[in-house]
C-alpha cells in the first residue's frame, strides 16, 4: 500500500443527502423556535443546539475521519444522537400542545414525506420557514430527523465494514509499512538473480576465452 493511502479518501460532505438535509433542519428549527416558542424557554437552546450539533458534527466527522475511522464512527453517532433529541423534541411539542403528529392516515402525510425524499436544499424549504403552521414544520421535522438517521445509519453500516476490511490509521500504515518492505525484498532479489545471471555469462565467457587461447 502506497504511503499516501495512510489517508482514507472522503466523500464532500457538502454533497452528502444526509448533511444537507441535517442543514436544513438546523435552519428550519431555527426559525421555528424563533416564531413558535417564547423567548427565556430553554428548549430554544436545547432545540438549536441539538440541530447545530448533529450538522457540526457531520462536518468535524469528515475532517477527522481521514485518518481516523474510529472518530468518523463517533463523531457520526453523537450526531446521530443530536438527530435523536431534536425528534423527540419536536414530538413533545406536538403532544403537549395537543396538535397532530402525521402519519400514514393523514391526508398530507404521503405528499409531504415524497416531497422530502426528493428535496435535500436549504432553497426547496426556505419559503416555508415563515410561512408555515408550527404543526406542519415539526412535522417536516420530524421526517427529516427520521431520514437523516436512516441514511447516516446506513454509512454508518458502510464505516464499520470498512473498518474490519482495512482498519484504522495504525493498521493502514502497518500495511503500507510491510508492503514497502515486501516491495523492497522483491527488488533485492530480482537484483541478486540478475547478479547471479551475469556471473554465470562472465564464467562462459572466461571459459570460452580459455578454451580459445589453447587452440
Amino acid at each position: 500500500m502506497p504511503a499516501h493511502h495512510f489517508l482514507r479518501r472522503q466523500p464532500n460532505w457538502e454533497d452528502l443527502y444526509f448533511y444537507k438535509k441535517a442543514d436544513v433542519l438546523y435552519q428550519l428549527t431555527f426559525a421555528f423556535t424563533k416564531r413558535f416558542l417564547k423567548v427565556g424557554d430553554r428548549t430554544i437552546d436545547q432545540m438549536v443546539q441539538g440541530a447545530r450539533s448533529g450538522k457540526q458534527n457531520i462536518v468535524e466527522d469528515f475532517a477527522d475521519g481521514v485518518s481516523s475511522t474510529e472518530m468518523e464512527i463517533k463523531l457520526l453517532n453523537v450526531a446521530r444522537g443530536s438527530i435523536k433529541e431534536l425528534k423527540e423534541d419536536y414530538e413533545d411539542y406536538l403532544t403537549t400542545r395537543k396538535l397532530c403528529k402525521w402519519d400514514d392516515h393523514h391526508p398530507r402525510f404521503a405528499p409531504m414525506l415524497e416531497y422530502c425524499r426528493q428535496h435535500n436544499n436549504q432553497e426547496d424549504y426556505s419559503d416555508m420557514y415563515y410561512k408555515a403552521t408550527d404543526e406542519e414544520l415539526a412535522n417536516i421535522a420530524l421526517t427529516l430527523c427520521r431520514q437523516v438517521d436512516k441514511m447516516m445509519t446506513t454509512y454508518l453500516e458502510q464505516l464499520e465494514q470498512t473498518f474490519i476490511e482495512e482498519g484504522g490509521i495504525k493498521e493502514r500504515m502497518t500495511a503500507a509499512r510491510l508492503g514497502r518492505r515486501q516491495t523492497q525484498n522483491e527488488t533485492i532479489e530480482a537484483q541478486a538473480h540478475e547478479i547471479e545471471l551475469l556471473k554465470k555469462r562472465i564464467q562462459y565467457l572466461e571459459e570460452e576465452l580459455r578454451r580459445y587461447r589453447e587452440q
